[in-house]
């Protein structure tokens, strides 16, 4: 009698097959704070083992019907849900109600800095979250201001988050190997995460600002039609990745002032 049927690799997917690094990786999920976990695309479900081993409520999301098909074949724990859905259309409510969790995967290099995206969108409800990334969105997840790769994601995830790269992962744990390393990293949110301006129009502020990096911030945000008053204040003359998160915040109250100011 054979066994369940290993999903097929479709084009850019890259299976983790190192136990080692699974378990890892697993490990930088704390626990601490939450009891529900989900899993983004759990593939052949190596990550999937050593999160149900912790014993406590995993959900693993898939939109691949051949991954879910052997996952509910090959794992009848009773704390694993596996469902069907896209994790970027899905709501968290509908699985977890309000409750806190961590999200954590082996993320499809293609649409990572999406998952970090509908993660900060749901910051009041993912209060850890960790996972392998192609290396250089890591990188620029967890870098500070002053570097060429510091950019709207750095920005936006730790302006909510305290981000840490964790390690780095070669290619030869994949099958098929990618060209390229990956980078495991984890987010925990911040306990004063909400920001002292409007939220919207920081993040507003942060994407117009670096959409062109090369710019000062005076150009770079001329669609905000700000004041002369407000354009000759010093921070106008830097660009945008020399500011931090903190500037930016104040950058925002500045530009809402700026706006009341003109009424």
């Amino acid at each position: 009698m054979s066994g369940p049927v290993r999903p097929k690799k479709h084009l850019g997917q890259h299976f983790l097959v190192d136990k080692n690094i699974a378990r890892k990786i697993s490990e930088t999920l704390s626990f601490d704070g939450f009891d529900l976990a989900l899993e983004i695309g759990p593939g052949t479900g190596v990550l999937t083992e050593f999160l149900v081993a912790t014993g406590k409520p995993i959900t693993a999301m898939d939109v691949d019907k051949e991954s879910i098909e052997y996952l509910n074949a090959s794992f009848l724990q009773a704390n694993l849900k596996v469902v069907e859905a896209d994790f970027l259309k899905a709501e968290l409510a509908t699985y977890f109600g309000d409750a806190q969790i961590g999200i954590i995967g082996n993320f499809p290099y293609n649409i990572s800095s999406q998952i970090v995206f509908k993660t900060l969108e749901h910051r009041d409800q993912v209060l850890e979250f960790s996972g392998m990334f192609q290396k250089e969105v890591a990188q620029r997840i967890c870098q500070g201001p002053g570097n060429k790769t510091y950019g709207i994601l750095s920005v936006l995830a730790q302006a909510f988050y305290e981000t840490e790269y964790l390690f780095t992962v070669p290619p030869g744990v994949f099958n098929p190997p990618p060209k390229i390393d990956s980078g495991v990293l984890r987010m925990r949110r911040k306990p004063d995460y909400k920001l002292a301006c409007d939220e919207t129009l920081f993040f507003k502020v942060v994407k117009t600002a670096f959409n062109q990096r090369r710019k000062t911030l005076r150009n770079s945000l001329k669609s905000f039609d700000l004041s002369d008053k407000l354009k000759e204040d010093a921070i106008f003359e830097l660009r945008p990745e020399r500011l931090s998160v903190s500037e930016f915040v104040e950058l925002t109250q500045k530009i809402a002032q700026d706006g009341l100011s003109d009424l």
